[in-house]
């Protein structure tokens, strides 16, 4: 059966955040779940294009229950801000989607000097992620879902060029960091899992959608390209955060190489799978950001 957010289930009383929700998937997502009564906060960089995101979609949903925040992802700094005063909020919490991503950007560093794809798609939501997990904690539905890509495929983590210690290479760092969301995802669960609490991590892909990420030096190559549009580019994310899901779990699109289709399990690639290389990672993310996850 394709599975489309029409299967979604009435989400009254539960409280979503995602990030990157002004545009793109996320914005299909938030969209989505408003129609299905939950709580969604809308959360990005810019705090006008968020309100005109919320505009937009009360003007499609107008009972919509939507809040939003300012998040950047690119400075640890922000992130623990923003956290801080949400935690101090007491304000709940069920899903977080970390959806927010940046794509083959110039040779460029974060605030805090990583390489800024993997800085900002892997190490801002790490931290995120760890600052919000104490609300996540609370609730009955906890749950993290973590965009990837299939071209995480194609990733691995090179400890020594995290920084951009050696010469710039778009396409592999953006593997990298899309790995190490995957990567991330299926380690977080196994500490979820080693705690005893009952809490789901959980990850995606999105196939090829057109979004603004959807860019290239070469634009007539999009157009050999099956790709989705921006809401079914999103059926997978909503998959992943409403319906129950497996230990493990990778959800993509089932067409042909998953470039589309409809949600179903996706292939992961053993690296990502890797109990050992998820600790290394792990370890470095504590390290090098000084934050670590209270279980």
């Amino acid at each position: 059966m394709n599975w489309t957010p029409e299967q979604i289930k009435d989400q009254s009383g539960k409280s979503f955040l995602i990030t990157g929700a002004n545009t793109g998937l996320g914005y299909e997502a938030a969209l989505e779940l408003a129609k299905k009564s939950a709580h969604v906060i809308l959360a990005g960089r810019n705090e006008q294009k968020l309100k005109e995101a919320c505009a937009r979609i009360t003007a499609q949903v107008p009972s919509a229950n939507l809040g939003f925040e300012v998040i950047d992802l690119n400075s640890i700094a922000a992130i623990k801000s923003f956290a801080k005063d949400f935690v101090q909020s007491g304000k709940s919490l069920d899903v977080l989607i970390n959806n927010a991503g940046i794509m083959f950007p110039p040779p460029s560093k974060t605030a805090d000097g990583f390489e800024a794809q993997f800085g900002v798609n892997f190490i801002g939501h790490y931290v995120l992620s760890t600052l919000l997990f104490p609300v996540l904690k609370k609730s009955a539905h906890g749950r993290i879902v973590t965009l990837s890509s299939m071209a995480h495929r194609n990733g691995q983590i090179d400890f020594d060029n995290l920084k951009l210690e050696k010469p710039f290479d778009k396409f592999r760092e953006y593997g990298q960091s899309k790995v190490a969301d995957l990567i991330f995802s299926f380690e977080l669960q196994r500490k979820i899992d080693a705690s005893g609490l009952d809490i789901v991590s959980t990850a995606c892909h999105p196939g090829v959608s057109k979004t603004e990420l959807l860019r290239t030096d070469r634009p007539e190559m999009i157009e050999t390209v099956a790709y989705m549009s921006a809401n079914q580019g999103a059926f997978s994310t909503l998959f992943a955060a409403t319906e129950e899901m497996k230990k493990f779990a990778y959800i993509g699109p089932d067409g042909e190489g998953e470039v589309n289709g409809y949600p179903a399990p996706a292939f992961i690639a053993p690296y990502a799978l890797d109990a050992e290389i998820g600790g290394l990672l792990w370890e470095y993310a504590e390290k090098e950001t000084g934050v670590r996850f209270a279980f």
